[in-house]
């Protein structure tokens, strides 16, 4: 390959079509890549593409591995490893979440500002290794600052309605009780969901900056709770994917 691409995306449940917009495309598919999981839930692809968004080279993974479906968290966070190791430096992440803020509305984006990790399992649990990250890492600013300000300067110059909060990491794979979205929303959660806490580690462990997004797509709000399914998540994670994508894409190029 005559270029490794600097700029890595995660792209989640409903939101994989942002692929399309990759040029000079090369597609690797998950079961051709030595030790790679493969992903096994609805909607995840599971394939790398390595091309160009814009005029930025890029790894996108279309489909992410999740601890729920059996995967140590070694597994779900060795892609992140392996971008690392080609050279990425910045690693976008995309999700779809339940809200729990009385501000928010099925359907809104909202940029992740930090995150509550409830995984039973810890990524970097076990022996470290010097090469990959420190120990003891600090998370005090896991997501990037400047590249938050550059996605809200974006959505407003198109007029995109946009949210920030803290995204609460579960182990899945049921949706959450009511009792559930209380308890997160107590403890200062406003979106819940069952990725990305995992990847972000190991990205701030290696030193990679990190910025992340997620649809709403259901709600856990008393009055507003309603019956969810893995289908009509995805259904409204497609509805909102042109506003994800667009922000993405116009992120990429000035990162």
């Amino acid at each position: 390959m005559q270029y490794l691409p600097k700029v890595g995306i995660v792209l989640g449940t409903g939101l994989g079509e942002l692929a399309t917009q990759i040029t000079d495309s090369q597609e690797i598919p998950y079961q051709e890549i030595p030790n790679f999981p493969v992903s096994t839930v609805e909607g995840h692809s599971g394939k790398l593409i390595i091309g160009k968004l814009g005029d930025t080279k890029v790894f996108a993974m279309q489909g992410r591995f999740h601890y729920y479906e059996g995967y140590s968290m070694k597994e779900v966070t060795f892609p992140v490893r392996v971008m690392k190791e080609l050279g990425v430096e910045t690693l976008l992440l995309s999700n779809a979440a339940g809200g729990m803020n009385p501000e928010f509305e099925i359907g809104e984006l909202m940029i992740i500002t930090d995150h509550i990790n409830l995984f039973p399992e810890h990524p970097l649990r076990g022996k470290n290794y010097n090469e990959l990250g420190v120990r003891f890492p600090d998370m005090s600013c896991a997501y990037d600052a400047t590249l938050r300000a550059k996605a809200r300067a974006i959505a407003e110059r198109h007029g995109i309605r946009i949210k920030e909060g803290v995204y609460v990491g579960t182990q899945g794979p049921t949706f959450e009780t009511p009792a559930e979205y209380r308890f997160f929303r107590t403890i200062g959660g406003d979106a819940v969901g069952m990725s990305t806490v995992p990847e972000v580690i190991a990205a701030v462990h290696a030193g990679i900056r990190v910025f992340a997004m997620s649809i709403i797509t259901d709600l856990g709000v008393e009055g507003k709770v309603v019956e969810v399914s893995h289908e009509e998540v995805q259904r409204i994670a497609n509805s909102v994917q042109p506003y994800m994508t667009l922000i993405m894409k116009e992120l990429i190029q000035v990162s």
